[in-house]
């Protein structure tokens, strides 16, 4: 087997396509990397933004994130395939070094936290309208 390294991968979509095609391009790059021997860590979809500048005419686009645990070799195939689908317009993917991943974790760890404490106030809450409507009663 080999060596399996995490990967960040940012592209982003023509902004005049369907959102169902937008779909079909994100399930395809995901499917593409989980049949290579791949894991998707994380796919976070910004949606549709104004682009800096004008690229191939268009001035706006729908931007994915992705993180992902891949071997080398995969990342070729899988550059070549959003260089010839005419529907995406750029593309970046970094493999992620020793700080880049503390710096993905420790995002990871904070969000968790973030739930967990808005979950306990959300509970939290729930208990207090329950026992204000006991004491009314």
């Amino acid at each position: 087997m080999a060596n399996k390294y995490q990967y960040e991968l940012t592209y982003v979509i023509s902004g005049v396509v369907q959102q169902n095609q937008v779909d079909d391009i994100v399930r395809k790059i995901n499917h593409l990397v989980e049949s290579n021997d791949g894991d998707v860590l994380e796919v976070d979809e910004w949606g549709n933004q104004r682009l800096a500048y004008e690229i191939n005419r268009k001035r706006s686009g729908y931007y994915v994130n992705m993180y992902f645990k891949a071997p080398g070799s995969l990342i070729e195939r899988l550059e070549r395939e959003l260089q010839i689908n005419d529907d995406v317009l750029r593309y970046l993917t970094l493999r992620m070094d020793a700080k880049m991943q503390r710096h993905y974790e420790q995002r990871k760890k904070r969000e968790a936290q973030e739930d967990a404490e808005e979950a306990a106030a959300e509970n939290g809450a729930a208990d207090t309208e329950d026992t204000e409507d006991s004491d009314e009663e």
